[in-house]
């Protein structure tokens, strides 16, 4: 097993992780756009985000179970490509209904990478796993705050068919994957075999804490996804000033990852994760209730606190399921986080009915539940190899 982090590797994997996630992230900037131009409710908008949260989350674990068993290195490519190219036509829509559909086009695309890509990057990591996908996470993450950071200009200036240009990034990674794929190869394990040696026992009922934890959480992340922007403009601001604030948040996340992973080595994952938990709620609702400068910042501090702590989550799943870590990585980063991508639909609806300001205190009381669940969450193990079940050449 490699001692260090293979930099090659890890740059290829997290390019594509860049890519699918950039596409992913112009949706939150696009969907102010897609509201003024169909005239949408928030229910409305909130679905939007939730067909891309099924086809996108949802199906992880399966494409996860399918490269533990088979290998799949191919989805890598494909999954960029879809990707930005559903994203694209979903943004030049002429209809509502289309939006939905290559929304889930570009969901599937996503699904397809997530699983692939971090079974590689954990075996591209070495011992130092948590580092290794910190590196990995913040390709997303930064993927994620450039989409919304970067469309939300180019619609206003061109028009929502200026979205069409989501797809030539996406391309040109598509194009560096294709090449790189000889290269990841000789990470995969090489003899066929229908246990991993080594790998150590699976933790099924840990696992099960940890997805509780990562899908409260993410019922007040995909609420924050959703409606920032919509709840600036709520205040008199405009569409850029909202996202804006969604970009810096995302983008402040991301640069915390690069902490998150060392620390996470060195003190432990499951201190990381109840302190991410304690300081959601009170930043939340600072967000809310005062606003402003202090707002913002600790809007930003919400992306440190989530975002940061993405890669330490795929790497306690892929411990407590040592045997099945293409499957858990879609779990953890897919089923769960599909779950609060579901509720943000509910939360539309709280909008509607009652107010906003209602969906956003759900938000901030959803991590204190996640933080119940970090209390029992067992210390992860790392001196076991990783490697699938079973790999058919």
């Amino acid at each position: 097993m490699r001692a260090e982090i293979d930099k090659r590797a890890m740059a290829a994997l997290s390019a594509g992780h860049l890519a699918v996630d950039f596409a992913g992230g112009a949706l939150p900037a696009l969907l102010p756009f897609i509201v003024d131009e169909f005239g949408l409710s928030y229910t409305l908008a909130a679905v939007v985000m939730l067909a891309s949260t099924l086809a996108g989350s949802i199906l992880q674990p399966a494409f996860g179970l399918w490269s533990d068993r088979r290998g799949a290195l191919w989805l890598l490519p494909t999954g960029v490509a879809l990707a930005g190219g559903g994203m694209a036509l979903a943004a030049a829509s002429p209809a509502y209904w289309a939006v939905l559909v290559f929304v889930v086009l570009s969901g599937l695309g996503t699904a397809a990478y997530h699983p692939e890509g971090s079974k590689f990057a954990a075996y591209a990591s070495g011992r130092r796993r948590a580092s290794g996908m910190s590196l990995f996470a913040i390709g997303g993450n930064i993927g994620v705050g450039l989409g919304a950071f970067a469309v939300a200009p180019l619609v206003r200036w061109l028009g929502l068919k200026g979205g069409l240009f989501i797809a030539a990034p996406c391309a040109a990674v598509t194009l560096l994957l294709l090449v790189a794929t000889p290269y990841l190869q000789s990470f995969a394990p090489v003899a066929p075999r229908r246990r991993a040696a080594g790998a150590g026992d699976d933790r099924r009922d840990a696992m099960l804490y940890l997805l509780g934890v990562v899908s409260f959480r993410s019922v007040a992340w995909f609420g924050l996804l959703t409606f920032v922007p919509l709840w600036e403009v709520s205040l008199g601001h405009s569409k850029a000033y909202g996202s804006f604030l969604l970009s810096a948040m995302l983008l402040v996340g991301g640069i915390g990852t690069l902490a998150a992973g060392p620390i996470a080595d060195r003190i432990g994952r499951r201190p990381v994760m109840i302190a991410s938990n304690v300081v959601l709620p009170p930043l939340i609702l600072v967000f809310v209730l005062v606003g402003g400068i202090p707002g913002a910042i600790s809007l930003m501090l919400v992306g440190v606190a989530v975002i940061g702590t993405f890669g330490v989550t795929m790497v306690m799943s892929q411990e407590y399921l040592p045997r099945h870590i293409g499957m858990a990585s879609g779990l953890s980063i897919g089923f769960s986080i599909g779950l609060g991508g579901i509720a943000a639909v509910a939360l539309g609806a709280v909008a509607d009915s009652i107010d906003l300001r209602t969906a956003f205190y759900i938000c901030a009381a959803a991590p204190v539940v996640a933080l119940l669940l970090c209390l029992p969450l067992p210390r992860t193990v790392s001196r076991h190899r990783l490697e699938p079940e079973l790999v058919v050449p």
